[in-house]
């Protein structure tokens, strides 16, 4: 077994690890490893050849591959060790507080220690039977992301009458990526009585090109012998129950997107505490998960709507693990647990110390117009002409607010604003 001592190993080469990577070097944190089960770093970005990355983080509106080669290129102005093809399998924590990452690689086993972990796997995406889809299971059944890689990566079309299933923005753009293609979209089923994607999104792969939208519907079963056939769409209820006889759409291939899921199943074999809301791990405001000295940041922590987002997180867990490293302590004594009130479905951090500035991400259960992000306690308010679930909120709260704090936890409101 290889065996190596580092300050700060990274668990992960998408967009949070590798602005992690770059954050703690510039830092100063001077050995730093990062590991990728790919030997092609970026995580999902090559793959996303369309617009609408790095409008917030480069301030630049870019594809997937320049916002992955913007990152790459600044990771290789440091001197990082790469680990390319290497897979994480276990974490375990010392006694001596340092970390231990057990993996492979080309079939050789590895260990590194190291006093700090960032862990940025990302997420995965939900499968048919995750989604409730019965029926048989011939080929020309993809997910999202799957349908991607054909497509963009190797140049493969995977159907030509196609019917994708969600309309998350992913869901969205595969639908306008494949009429663009020549494909016949033959629909977007969406199980929910409003879009899972942004408003422009909407418009501009959807409305742009003539794809029908059935919203409140669901694909109930998936037809066909050795490839797809065709599948069934029922109408929903208000409790998402199936109404009606439903109907028939022919298609050679069904496209899901169904929504994603962190991937904290290392995180949670090693004991870290997992928040049913995010699926992700509960993590205080230095982005520290419940075992000391593992931060988490980008999709493993909250699926992020926006890349930008995900990297941003990846350099505050940069910023923590050098103060931890250099002052070998973090401030989390007193930390305050926030609670989610009205029409919040989830947020991170879920818990703050009071002490320093913190940025929140969150989500809404349902769609409003004219409302307020309230802190309670504190009384601290954001102002938003709209929320959606789809769209992450993103809000910035002072530690001169913070210190206001004289309960034992913050409450999260989302209210209606008189007109």
């Amino acid at each position: 077994m290889r065996e190596m001592q580092r300050d700060l190993t990274i668990i992960g080469g998408g967009p949070a690890g590798l602005a992690a990577a770059i954050k703690a070097w510039k830092l100063g944190i001077e050995s730093i490893t990062l590991i990728d089960e790919s030997e092609r770093l970026g995580g999902v970005l090559p793959q996303c050849i369309h617009t609408g990355f790095g409008l917030h983080y480069f301030g630049e509106d870019l594809t997937g591959p320049e916002f992955a080669a913007r990152l790459i290129g600044r990771l290789k102005e440091t001197d990082v060790e790469v680990l390319g093809g290497a897979y994480a399998a276990e974490i375990n924590v010392k006694p001596d507080s340092f970390k231990e990452v057990y993996g492979y690689r080309y079939g050789e086993a590895f260990k590194i220690k190291s006093k700090a972990i960032i862990y940025a796997a990302g997420c995965r995406e939900r499968t048919r039977f995750e989604a409730g889809i019965l029926g048989e299971r011939p080929s020309g059944v993809y997910t999202a992301g799957e349908a991607q890689t054909l497509m963009d990566i190797y140049g493969i079309l995977p159907g030509k009458e196609i019917v994708i299933v969600g309309s998350g923005d992913v869901g969205l753009i595969m639908a306008r990526r494949f009429a663009l293609e020549g494909a016949k979209v033959k629909g977007v089923i969406e199980i929910m009585p409003y879009p899972g994607g942004l408003i422009r999104n909407i418009v501009q792969c959807l409305e742009d090109f003539g794809i029908p939208l059935y919203l409140s519907h669901a694909v109930a079963e998936v037809k066909g012998s050795r490839r797809v056939e065709s599948v069934k769409v029922m109408k929903v209820d208000g409790n998402l129950k199936p109404i009606g006889p439903g109907f028939e759409i022919k298609c050679d291939a069904v496209i899901l997107a169904v929504g994603l899921r962190p991937r904290i199943e290392l995180l949670a074999r090693a004991g870290a505490l997992i928040d049913d809301a995010t699926g992700g791990p509960i993590v205080n405001d230095w982005l520290e998960t419940s075992i000391p000295g593992v931060f988490a940041a980008g999709n493993v922590l909250v699926v992020n709507d926006l890349v930008d987002y995900a990297a941003e997180q990846g350099e505050r867990a940069a910023e923590s693990a050098f103060k931890l490293i250099s002052e070998g302590d973090l401030t989390r004594s007193g930390a305050k647990p926030l609670i989610r009130g009205r029409n919040v479905r989830l947020i991170v951090p879920q818990l703050v110390s009071c002490l320093q500035d913190v940025v929140f991400y969150g989500r809404v259960s349902a769609p409003e117009e004219n409302v307020a992000i309230r802190f309670e306690e504190i009384g601290k308010i954001f102002r938003l002409p709209a929320v959606r679930p789809p769209e992450m909120f993103r809000v910035k709260v002072p530690a001169s607010d913070l210190l206001r704090l004289r309960c034992e936890k913050l409450t999260v409101n989302v209210m209606r604003l008189e007109a």
